[in-house]
């Protein structure tokens, strides 16, 4: 049996969400764990086996995966009946990667350093700076409802996760705007925001 090790209201809600969209909760074995957290309070758990003490962590008997990019290809993959992925071979193979990519290697880091308040032209040559993120998503978005097109996938999912997280932080442009209320108001992420949120 796979196990996600998940701290509520985390980078790891994200992937819950994702595994009750699958449809695959009863297959899955979540063990809450306390991370540390911005503000200072919680911490490292014994029980977490992620060698940084973070969250998400899958464990698939002796195999395990970390990063939520990693975590989204590998669980789409195993679940390709729920067509949230793109599996080898689909035509949008190549953009679906792309995007669980640019998340790790452009976008978070991009958010962070913008929330942390941190600017310097190496930043900016290396991840591109928020408009120019912001562009990016555009340009996806203008040629559908979602980053790949008509259909939502997992990338959407992921993209969207910080800002259903801290609304406050959602670009103002409308398309993204929309962009995120649909993702936001996908089954499985709400109810996942309303059970975390009602604690």
């Amino acid at each position: 049996m796979l196990t996600l090790y998940h701290a509520p209201n985390s980078r790891s809600t994200s992937i819950l969400a994702l595994i009750e969209a699958l449809g695959v909760r009863d297959r899955v074995d979540v063990v809450e764990v306390s991370v540390a957290r911005a503000d200072g309070s919680g911490g490292p758990d014994p029980r977490n086996p992620h060698p940084e003490g973070k969250v998400p962590f899958l464990v698939n008997g002796a195999d395990s995966v970390r990063e939520r990019g990693a975590i989204v290809a590998y669980l789409t993959e195993l679940f390709p009946d729920a067509g949230l992925g793109r599996p080898a071979g689909h035509p949008q193979r190549g953009r679906f990667l792309g995007w669980l990519f640019y998340y790790a290697g452009v976008m978070e880091p991009v958010l962070v350093h913008r929330f942390a308040g941190i600017d310097h032209p190496a930043l900016g040559a290396t991840f591109r700076d928020f408009d120019a993120m912001v562009d990016r998503l555009v340009e996806a978005l203008a040629e559908g409802p979602f980053l790949l097109g008509e259909d939502y996938s997992a990338v959407d999912l992921l993209l969207s996760s910080p800002f259903t997280a801290f609304p406050d932080a959602v670009p103002d442009h409308a398309a993204v705007r929309a962009w995120v209320a649909r993702c936001a108001d996908h089954p499985a992420t709400r109810a996942v925001l309303q059970r975390e949120a009602a604690g």
